[in-house]
């Protein structure tokens, strides 16, 4: 202790001692002091009682490899000192030869250098973003996971998350909200894990989390659910709510693949795979996914092309005005005639267009085509026509997505009052979708807007006095058993009724029976359209409907 003493003794003589010490005469004492307390720095004498030479060191760093240690050495066991750096020791000090000066500044450098080392690990190993492992760390900790149950005969689960329609935030919101909801799912996802487990940030918006000793497989579908409710509470960010959704792939060691590499790109097929049956669910890998990928890429690279190919083609669905019994109008929808596959419907490839962007230009074909179209027919003499388009959220939320309309109509010469735009309940109520100046600049060119599927989301038509909207769409979901289930009955009336007193018309799809179309009749509903007047027809079959119903 007289060392221990003396060392005490030349802190103190300092003007402004800046370290306490607490002082162990055996290295056990020592340890069982340590993982009590967070200490800054430790001074380890290398002559500890039961310990030669440089033993004393190595016992210590295995216990507490990331501790700062100084070692204490006496004149002639330098070569121990030196070794000691080596290995990972901050530096030292030879017994006897202590001043202030020198003492302050070896332990202040000591406790310095470990903080560098402790920032270089952190770029080094882990996301400057959310704080995870990276890459390199997750992937070390996965084949650590994968030889522990080998040995165990236990599995390792991966599961490969992606944020649903994360692009979109960068997009409408800027890249600080989106960084700003990144760290927000980090957090959470980190909230509903266990210590033992490993998440890592392996792409934009992708992440990976590593279950390791998996006993039974459920339990890696237990934690999938819990992520999934988890996400469905907001993320707050910047003062805003936001409201995401992911889609999980689930991958098992060694079932799905004894490799790393193959081990995520399975996980991430599954993942793709959650994304086309809908999103906001998760899916277990299987062998068939391969062929199932490979289709869907195959798909992909054909739509990429399908415009210039003169694949897409627009059908057309008569709306009927129940007072005169008269067709008032259309929805255009698309259709999508495959090489290989025959006739697709939008639901076989909207999904994948929506995913990859390629709804954009698709959309752009159809808003075009369906109002040049329109145009022809009122050239040709039929009544005043007014056609319904659907336009996606992403088309909705681009900058100059109303400037685009306006562009459309004067290159088609088609009246804007005889456009009316679908839009989903979703993308009205979304605050942070849109801004009121750009539901205030699409109204500005006299185009009419609709509420697509209007009930199935989370707005209330007392909330719709803010919008410029023309239409309510009831959807269809509430006509299928219109005459039998009294609760659609009564939301669908609700809906008439209260659209109305805010003067808005009100179109009901899906009419496939005469008791519906009496129904809504008699609930003074303005519009229909449904299989019970006409399925959606091609161009030259929706001119013959329109002749006879000029002839009449």
């Amino acid at each position: 202790m007289s060392h221990a003493n003396l060392l005490s003794k030349t802190l103190a003589a300092r003007q402004n001692p800046s370290f306490q010490f607490q002082w162990s005469k055996t290295l056990d004492r020592a340890t069982q002091h340590l993982s009590a307390e967070k200490e800054d720095i430790v001074l380890l004498d290398l002559e500890l009682p039961g310990y030669q030479g440089f033993d004393a060191y190595l016992h210590l760093r295995r216990q507490y490899p990331t501790h700062p240690v100084v070692v204490l050495i006496n004149s002639e066991q330098k070569m121990s000192g030196t070794e000691a750096v080596m290995q990972g020791a901050q530096d030292y000090l030879v017994k006897g030869q202590y001043d202030d000066e020198l003492v302050g500044r070896v332990l202040n450098y000591a406790v310095e250098r470990k903080r560098s080392e402790e920032r270089l690990n952190q770029l080094s190993f882990y996301d400057p973003l959310t704080y995870l492992p990276n890459r390199i760390l997750f992937i070390d900790r996965l084949r650590q996971a994968m030889m522990a149950a080998n040995r165990y005969h236990q599995h390792v689960a991966l599961l490969f998350l992606d944020i649903d329609r994360f692009r979109r935030i960068n997009e409408t919101l800027g890249y600080s909200v989106g960084d700003e909801l990144l760290k927000a799912v980090a957090g959470r996802l980190t909230g509903n894990l266990y210590e033992t487990d490993t998440i890592t940030r392996i792409g934009s918006d992708e992440f990976v989390i590593l279950l390791p000793n998996v006993v039974k497989m459920t339990h890696a579908v237990k934690v999938a659910n819990k992520i999934l409710g988890a996400f469905r509470l907001p993320f707050s960010i910047q003062g805003r709510e936001l409201f995401m959704t992911c889609s999980m792939g689930i991958s098992f060691f060694p079932n799905d693949g004894d490799d790393v590499e193959i081990l995520l790109k399975n996980a991430d097929k599954a993942m793709s795979l959650a994304k086309l049956r809908g999103r906001n669910n998760f899916q277990l890998y299987s062998s068939t996914m391969n062929a199932k990928t490979l289709e869907r890429l195959e798909l992909e690279n054909h739509l990429r092309y399908a415009i210039e190919r003169g694949e897409l083609e627009l059908f057309y669905q008569p709306q009927i005005d129940l007072k005169t019994g008269k067709m008032v109008g259309m929805e255009a929808l698309l259709r999508w005639f495959h090489p290989n596959r025959g006739r697709l419907s939008p639901s076989e490839f909207l999904p994948l267009a929506e995913e990859t962007g390629l709804i954009l230009p698709i959309g752009e074909w159809v808003l075009e085509t369906a109002c040049r179209q329109t145009r022809e027919w009122l050239e040709q003499g039929f009544p005043e026509l007014r056609v319904a388009v659907n336009i996606s959220d992403l088309q909705f939320r681009e900058e100059n997505f109303a400037w685009n309309v306006d562009r459309i109509l004067k290159k088609t010469g088609l009246h804007p009052s005889s456009l009316e735009l679908e839009l989903t309940e979703n993308i009205m109520m979304d605050k942070e979708g849109f801004s009121d100046a750009s539901l205030d600049a699409l109204k500005s060119t006299g185009v009419k807007l609709a509420i697509d599927d209007f009930g199935t989301g989370y707005s209330s038509l007392g909330t719709l006095k803010r919008f410029p909207v023309h239409t309510v769409k009831i959807d269809q979901s509430f006509v299928k058993e219109i005459t039998t289930n009294p609760d659609d009955a009564a939301i669908a009336n609700a809906i008439i009724s209260m659209a109305h007193s805010l003067r808005l018309e009100v179109v009901a799809e899906g009419i496939e029976l005469e008791s519906q179309a009496d129904f809504f009749k008699s609930h003074h509903c303005d519009k229909v359209q449904g299989y019970l007047f006409s399925k959606p027809l091609a161009v030259a079959e929706f001119s013959s409907l329109l002749e006879k119903q000029l002839a009449h």
